[in-house]
């Protein structure tokens, strides 16, 4: 079975990190779930939804050129639907007085698309967090492999 992106396997969780959780592959590969693929929800910490040993199914999303493979557990399955949102008046005001000349409101040539970021602070403060969180630990990991350090020194 040829392991590429966008093949759905089963594995199992080996090990768990606080950016995220390797798992064994078929062919005796592995690869690593980052915390951001986790959920959909905000993940704080990768132990309260995965353990080791357990069996997940992902989907590779990416193989680099150094043949580390990364997997996403949620995007096995379609996002949950979101509440419709309450409706009645922007704040600032009310509706807007429709437009001479019809037409739409947008600049000609422009496609309106869905944001992708997060609409309110509390999702997008969840998401900064997440990033950092994920960016401190993985440099912590370089350190203690004694990876490049920034500052100290020249040439030995």
């Amino acid at each position: 079975m040829e392991l590429g992106v966008g093949t759905i396997v089963d594995g199992k969780v080996t090990g768990i990190t606080k950016f995220g959780a390797f798992v064994a592959l078929p062919e005796g590969k592995s690869g690593l779930v980052h915390i951001s693929e986790i959920a959909y929800s905000y993940v704080n910490e990768v132990s309260d939804h995965l353990h080791e040993g357990q069996e997940v199914r992902v989907k590779i999303i990416g193989i680099d050129q150094a043949k580390r493979i990364n997997l996403s557990i949620k995007q096995v399955e379609p996002p949950p639907q979101r509440p419709p949102r309450q409706g009645g008046p922007r704040q600032g005001g009310g509706s807007r007085p429709p437009r001479q000349g019809g037409g739409s409101s947008r600049p000609m040539g422009f496609v309106h698309q869905a944001p992708k970021e997060p609409t309110d602070f509390e999702d997008r403060l969840k998401q900064f967090m997440q990033s950092s969180d994920s960016k401190l630990s993985e440099l912590r990991y370089i350190e203690k492999k004694g990876g490049n350090r920034r500052g100290g020194g020249g040439r030995r």
